[in-house]
């Protein structure tokens, strides 16, 4: 049982009992027990009105002896709204079903609803109400402000529960074989100044960060672009901040060099190498430069790099997005990322409790956009669809030396 639901089952079981004034001292009582919010809790638990809350806190706080302040009669005092207007919770309960069901015929159809303008719709028909009271009577409806929720993820793919399997039953099988698997993908672009960055850090009362008011690009600072590797094994990360577009080029060439440093000492005996990416971006299924690049990192590594695509709308799913950049995010909320440099440090600062450990370096080599791969070229690229969903199922082999183009 929650708090709430506590409070409301003592005051249900004591209001029969209560004479108005120990009524409003009940609900003070409740109210300086919860701290912080508790008006407006008790309120929405009791039905009792703030306004009421407020007196009983203020003879609770009345020194001893001094008057205990009058008791009406059963009955007495003033009508609530809905007992003097008897089509006033039909029609603000009409109105507001309206607009979250997306009846195009509501008058608050395309405005805000906020109990300001619920008002002036209940004027308008005639109601005398004030925007507090249509709150009040909001919340004792269990109506409540929120936020959208991101749930849908668009029409799924058919077979999109079997490519979950097909992913899951191929990492166990590289891991198993103890054979390097990682999950990659391009972070969010971030612009580099003095720019608001979501979240909040501790910081002196009164003393916030002062930023820009505008987000507009910098052109001598530019965006980062940072790319993540993360080791499903090793329970590592290594993210490549880049200072131009997102290509395949520049994607292959971070795996190039995670390998280098890392993968190849960590997996000495290594023969394959299983990727998990998504189904776009740089590193997308339909990108030709994505597997001709693949194959020369198999030329070079003389590893079988097999690649598995999660389907469409379904990126975060994919391990690097909760076991990486979550955690990046977190490190450099409320920091505005002033320079590459700053950007860099806060990622390579990222920990977690079980152990997540980061590199990041900056790349500032340029990877030019829009390159195009012909048919001849893509003809020499040692491709091996799978059987199951081959277009995001595949295994590039290294080249013999024979066959390897210059």
């Amino acid at each position: 049982m929650d708090a709430l639901a506590g409070v409301r089952k003592r005051f249900a079981a004591l209001e029969k009992v209560l004479d108005e004034r120990s009524r409003r001292l009940v609900v003070a009582a409740e109210s300086t027990a919860w701290g912080q919010g508790g008006i407006s809790a008790v309120s929405r638990a009791t039905g009792v009105s703030r306004q009421v809350i407020r007196l009983g806190l203020a003879e609770l706080r009345r020194p001893a002896g001094r008057s205990a302040g009058r008791i009406r009669r059963q009955g007495g005092g003033r009508k609530k709204a809905v007992e003097k207007d008897a089509t006033l919770a039909a029609d603000l309960e009409r109105m507001v079903e309206s607009t979250t069901r997306g009846d195009p015929e509501s008058p608050l159809r395309w405005t805000c609803k906020s109990v300001r303008k619920l008002a002036e719709e209940l004027q308008r028909l005639d109601h005398q109400i004030t925007y507090p009271v249509v709150a009040e009577l909001l919340h004792g409806m269990d109506y409540s402000l929120q936020g959208n929720r991101k749930t849908k993820e668009g029409d799924g793919h058919p077979d999109r529960n079997a490519q979950f399997e097909h992913i899951h039953d191929k990492v166990r099988q590289y891991l198993r074989w103890k054979q390097p698997v990682i999950s990659v993908d391009t972070k969010k672009k971030e612009l580099v100044g003095d720019f608001k960055n979501q979240g909040r850090e501790w910081r002196p009362k009164g003393d916030p960060e002062r930023v820009r008011v505008h987000d507009f690009r910098v052109p001598e600072l530019g965006r980062a672009t940072p790319y993540g590797i993360y080791d499903l094994a090793q329970n590592t990360g290594w993210v490549t901040v880049g200072v131009g577009p997102d290509t395949a080029s520049f994607a292959v060439e971070t795996i190039r060099r995670w390998w280098d440093c890392v993968g190849k000492p960590k997996y000495p005996r290594a023969k394959r190498l299983l990727i998990t990416a998504d189904s776009g971006g740089s590193n997308g299924s339909r990108v030709r430069l994505w597997k001709l690049e693949l194959q020369k990192l198999a030329d070079e590594t003389g590893l079988r790099v097999t690649v598995c695509h999660f389907p469409p709308g379904t990126s975060k799913w994919n391990k690097i997005e909760h076991r990486l950049f979550s955690f990046i995010s977190q490190n450099w909320r409320g920091q505005p990322l002033t320079s590459l440099g700053v950007i860099v440090s806060l990622i390579a600062g990222t920990t977690t409790t079980k152990g997540l450990e980061v590199h990041a370096e900056l790349d500032t080599r340029p990877y030019p956009k829009g390159i195009k791969v012909s048919d001849k070229e893509m003809a020499k690229v040692t491709l091996r669809r799978d059987e199951f969903h081959g277009d995001w199922n595949y295994e590039i082999l290294p080249r013999t030396s024979g066959n390897v183009i210059s």
